[in-house]
């Protein structure tokens, strides 16, 4: 595709040699896997993951631009060990940094959006968390709505505030044209979220869900996000011991939690964006918080690897099936033989994505609320 020498316009190389210490990579370690932008552009057609970092952190009000953070995340993710063989994963360097920040957002918001049309699901190393905003602008031209997840302690809609990554949500959730059919948000700590903001994006009729409860039920994050086709990642939602990079709080996910979310995102086959902002190296401690993100997206290979075994809908053989009827409501929910994962049937017949605990609410004859917050939407 001719489109790759259009989208190397905007790219920096990265350095192999600097990012190994001059050591080189094993067999077997990703480093000497992955398809990277050193020398000379890579050959996307086989990748089915690209990455491409972006260190615009101008928008958090931090004037030293570019943040080294995309590439400390490759030098601990390049050393992990790859094992996932079915996965092909490419790697296209930096967004060379524009004059302006809004100039390094059209800059990531064209490459992303020529990969996704390319097919290919992007892996966005961030800078700050306002660069969302152009991941969720690379859909526009597919004129399609799409549902959003973000992960965040946070919600970014403070409108007193003068940095762009404590209110793009604004933008992204009321802007005109606007191609967000749904948006969810995991994870916020209560404590820093004004009650009022709650309620407003309850009657937008967009779910949050608090990290309380998220911690104790993950799996029911699994559907929220296999719905979803952008997903976005904020640091500051794992608490300070597992990232000491992410200043936000004590409390929140912890790594293996984070590491889930990600294998999740990677199991969905609507993810087609998954952007990690928010790292500043700066605060971070021994590289530990760029050592978790590597293993985040470890997990999200992994995920992938998974979701490739996954039937589709119209197998029948490859699926439990449960014909049931609840509340004058005749509906049918699918569970998956090869992945466990569960389906359930609206009325307009569309299949979406559930968990086991809304098969079992339906059984005993009460409607799952994500089964009503659906209808609701429709």
């Amino acid at each position: 595709m001719s489109d790759h020498l259009n989208i190397s316009d905007f790219l920096s190389p990265v350095n192999l040699h600097e990012l190994s210490n001059d050591e080189g990579y094993k067999d077997g370690q990703l480093g000497k896997i992955i398809a990277v932008y050193d020398e000379e552009f890579p050959d996307l057609d086989e990748a089915q993951l690209v990455i491409v970092g972006c260190g615009e952190q101008r928008g958090s009000g931090l004037i030293h631009g570019q943040s080294e953070a995309p590439d400390l995340i490759r030098r601990q993710f390049y050393n992990l060990y790859y094992w996932h063989q079915d996965i092909k994963i490419a790697d296209v360097g930096n967004i060379k940094a524009g004059s302006l920040f809004t100039d390094s957002y059209a800059a990531l918001k064209t490459v992303v959006q020529e990969l996704i049309t390319d097919g290919k699901t992007v892996i966005i190393l961030g800078g700050s968390h306002d660069l969302t905003l152009p991941q969720y602008y690379a859909y526009s031209e597919f004129r399609r709505t799409i549902e959003a997840s973000s992960v965040d302690a946070k919600i970014d809609l403070n409108l007193d505030s003068p940095f762009k990554h404590e209110n793009f949500l604004m933008e992204m959730l009321t802007g005109e044209p606007n191609f967000l059919r749904h948006y969810n948000h995991i994870a916020f700590q209560s404590y820093f979220v004004h009650p009022k903001m709650l309620e407003t994006l309850d009657k937008l009729r967009f779910d949050c869900y608090r990290v309380g409860s998220v911690k104790e039920s993950i799996d029911e994050m699994e559907p929220v996000i296999r719905n979803s086709n952008l997903f976005s990642f904020d640091i500051s939602a794992i608490a300070n011991a597992f990232a000491p990079a992410s200043k936000t709080s004590p409390n929140g996910l912890n790594g293996e939690e984070a590491c889930v979310l990600l294998r999740y995102a990677g199991m969905s086959p609507n993810v087609n964006t998954v952007g990690i902002y928010g790292y500043d190296p700066k605060q971070d401690k021994e590289e530990m918080t760029a050592k978790q993100i590597s293993h985040m997206l470890w997990y999200l290979l992994d995920g992938r690897s998974r979701g490739r075994r996954e039937a589709t809908l119209d197998e029948r053989d490859s699926f439990n099936e449960y014909h049931m009827a609840f509340a004058e409501v005749d509906t049918i929910f699918l569970q998956s033989k090869k992945t466990g994962r569960w389906w359930m049937q609206l009325p307009d017949k569309k299949y979406i994505a559930c968990s086991y605990k809304d098969y079992l609410l339906a059984s005993s004859n009460e409607i799952p609320e994500r089964w009503l917050r659906a209808q609701e939407r429709s």
